[in-house]
This record gives structure tokens, C-alpha cells and sequence, in this order.
């Protein structure tokens, strides 16, 4: 299965940015309202410059303590972000975000931000394909 697919499949294709110069808690408070895990920072909302996830935040606010809600997202950030695009197969994907323990990873066509896929989505999507392959052999089995 590949990237496009699981982008076609999924209900809410829309991709959260947020530029860099906006503070913490104002991250963490969308992050809480949409019940998202993560947001794409960008300077222009179709480039990313980032990615910051709930997992950031807690990291931060356990080593600085509260105080780092009034930074920047940009201070905390990871900045060298590991993409796709809607050509990759998904269990390349798979294997690349459990190697690199993140959950999420943008989808970039020629620079731009085209969609965002989570681990869950990979993972539903590797279920979905392994039952039509298991339904197929069963048919094949039993001669239908």
C-alpha cells in the first residue's frame, strides 16, 4: 500500500500549522481542542519548518518545568524532519518511524506540505491489507 492511499482513506486530511513564533501553551491548547498528537510548524503554512508533538511539550515541561509554556515552538521543535512522499510504501514508512520512535511524519510533493500520516494510519491501513490478503487466499482455498 502506498502513502496516497492512506491519505485517501482518512476522514480529516487537513494538516495543522502553526508558525514558529507561537508560544507553547497556545500549541498545547490546539493540540488539546482538535485532539491531535502533532503540528506542523511553518513559516508560510505550506513548507514545514518543523514538527512539535504532545510528547515534546511533557518532555519540556518535566526537565524546565512550567516556565517553558511561554517559549516559542521554535525553541523546542524538532527541526530535522524525517518526510515522505505519497509514492513511499507503507511498510517502508512503518519501519522508518518505529526505527526512529516518532508517531507522526509529513507527506512533501516538491517542497510542499501535502498531508500528514500517523503511525495509527500506517498501521490501520497494513490491517485493512492483510485481511483483503487473507480473505483472498481463504477464497482461493475453498475454491471460490
Amino acid at each position: 500500500m502506498l502513502v496516497s492511499q492512506i491519505l485517501k482513506s482518512k476522514s480529516d486530511d487537513a494538516v495543522v500549522t502553526v508558525p514558529p513564533t507561537m508560544l507553547l501553551s497556545e500549541a498545547a491548547g490546539i493540540l488539546s481542542e482538535r485532539r491531535i498528537g502533532t503540528l506542523v510548524i511553518s513559516r508560510d503554512g505550506q513548507s514545514p519548518d518543523g514538527i512539535l508533538s504532545e510528547r515534546d511539550i511533557v518532555r519540556e515541561i518535566g526537565r524546565r518545568g512550567s516556565g517553558c509554556l511561554a517559549h516559542t515552538v521554535s525553541e523546542y521543535m524538532t527541526s530535522k524532519l524525517v518526510t515522505c512522499s505519497r509514492d513511499d510504501r507503507a511498510d517502508a514508512i512503518l519501519q522508518q518511524m518505529t526505527d526512529g520512535r516518532f508517531r507522526h511524519m509529513p507527506v512533501i510533493e516538491g517542497g510542499q506540505l501535502v498531508g500528514l500520516i500517523s503511525l495509527g494510519d500506517v498501521v490501520k491501513a497494513r490491517l485493512t491489507e492483510l485481511a483483503m490478503e487473507k480473505d483472498a487466499l481463504e477464497g482461493m482455498i475453498m475454491g471460490h
